[in-house]
């Protein structure tokens, strides 16, 4: 095998090793947004929140289905993708930070993001001030965790690969 194959060969393993990084980190997208909804739709039925994973079908979706089981399973997919691009922007952005304060900090933005400049998307979701103390606590936690998930689950599939990288010396970036 000549220098030059070799090469090309590392180059291949390496491409396929960040290529299943980014299929995981959909994955711990769409995981993360499907199961921190369903703690949302579980802190609604307790009356922690005022919040019900279905408002993201509100503005777009017509009849009463989007009340019902069905519009609990339509609304919990659709965060779950949207999710992906969430975990996607914490690839690009953040994904070398192996650090929880990172996790809480993104979700707290997301949180601001959704609560303060997305708000006016949602006729039905209250303003921030008419909002109960119970629901923005509940919803600031759930957006904090949902935050942790996502990013230290990141951060640790990246430093995983990067470990691997520099145990296995042909996989070294050039």
């Amino acid at each position: 095998m000549t220098a030059k194959q070799d090469n090309k060969s590392t180059h291949q393993q390496i491409q396929s090793k960040e290529g299943s990084f980014l299929a995981k980190v959909v994955v711990i997208g769409f995981v993360g947004g499907v199961f921190w909804s369903l703690m949302g739709y579980i802190t609604y039925l307790f009356s922690f929140s005022e919040i019900h994973p279905n408002m993201i079908l509100q503005p777009w979706a017509f009849g009463s289905w989007k009340y019902r089981w069905p519009g609990l399973i339509v609304s919990v997919l659709i965060i779950g993708i949207i999710s992906i691009g969430v975990a996607l922007l914490y690839y690009v952005l953040l994904k070398k930070f192996k650090s929880i304060w990172f996790g809480i900090a993104y979700g707290a933005v997301l949180w601001a993001l959704v609560f303060l400049l997305l708000n006016p998307l949602f006729p039905s979701m209250k303003m921030i001030g008419e909002l109960t103390s119970n629901t923005i606590i509940t919803t600031i936690c759930l957006y904090i965790l949902y935050g942790i998930f996502v990013g230290y689950s990141i951060s640790f599939e990246a430093a995983e690969l990067n470990s691997s990288s520099r145990h296995n010396p042909e996989l070294v970036n050039e």
